[in-house]
């Protein structure tokens, strides 16, 4: 009978700190810093860059808002020149949803385009 209790017991403890470890789906945070990634991801979805197998372009995009909500492009760090212009093309001056970003900050966001 201790044997049973003690096994309850460490069961009890297992499964409680499993649901302590959860936070939450993946892209469900409120903060509107993932929300803005989301975004940027959306926007440069639909891309016609063709890479080998297993290669993948990288860049970090620095960007600020305007005071009508719309991404201004400060500078992409890439070693790609095609895929500066592409991102500079893509979001310069879109307007973005969510309200809750600050204009004026600068923001930064890494990107990589697989294949």
């Amino acid at each position: 009978m201790k044997k049973v209790s003690l096994l309850l017991v460490a069961a009890a403890l297992l499964i409680s700190g499993n649901v302590m470890a959860i936070e939450g789906k993946p892209g469900s945070s409120t903060d509107p810093e993932s929300k803005i990634c989301a975004q940027i991801g959306d926007l440069l979805d639909d891309n016609s860059f063709e890479l080998k197998e297993d290669a993948d372009l990288t860049a970090f995009v620095r960007f600020t808002l305007n005071d009508e909500h719309e991404i201004v492009v400060l500078s992409v760090d890439t070693e790609n020149d095609r895929l500066e212009g592409f991102v500079k093309a893509r979001l310069n001056y879109h307007k973005v949803a969510d309200q809750n970003l600050t204009e004026g900050k600068i923001y930064q966001v890494p990107i990589r385009i697989r294949a």
